[in-house]
This record gives C-alpha cells, sequence and structure tokens, in this order.
C-alpha cells in the first residue's frame, strides 16, 4: 500500500486516497512517504527550512481531490 503525507486542512484529499486504497499520514511523518499533498508550495506548514524529500510534492491549490489523485497514479 502506498503512503501518502497530506497537509490536514486537505480532509476531501485524504478521504479520496483512503477510499482508493492508499495509507494517509500527516505531514509529521512525510518522511515515511511516497508521495506529499501540500495546500500550496509557497506555505511553510511546518515552519522548516530544512526538509528535503526524494518523494514527488503535489500543489493541492487550486486542483480537486480527483485531480490530485490522478497526480499521485502517474507515479506509479
Amino acid at each position: 500500500m502506498k503512503i501518502i503525507a497530506v497537509e490536514d486542512s486537505l480532509t476531501g484529499v485524504r478521504d479520496l486516497l483512503e477510499k482508493n486504497g492508499y495509507a494517509v499520514v500527516g505531514l509529521s511523518r512525510q518522511r515515511d512517504a511516497e508521495a506529499i499533498v501540500v495546500s500550496g508550495l509557497d506555505n511553510n506548514v511546518m515552519n522548516r527550512q530544512d526538509i528535503t524529500t526524494k518523494a514527488p510534492v503535489i500543489d493541492a491549490a487550486g486542483k480537486t481531490p480527483e485531480e490530485i489523485l490522478a497526480s499521485l497514479r502517474q507515479y506509479r
């Protein structure tokens, strides 16, 4: 099962991903995640400057949960 870190404010995304078989975790567990979904790349949600990841980061701004799911499926 793919683990996806999702920003807490994105409840619609979280619900859709869980319905489609993804394990959804909060951003605090992003190191375990295969992809990360945030509400905007210009927001520093965790107020950190030292976070790096090899996982794809998806900007949810202006996208529907279905569009985000389609983006995640591209990374398979």
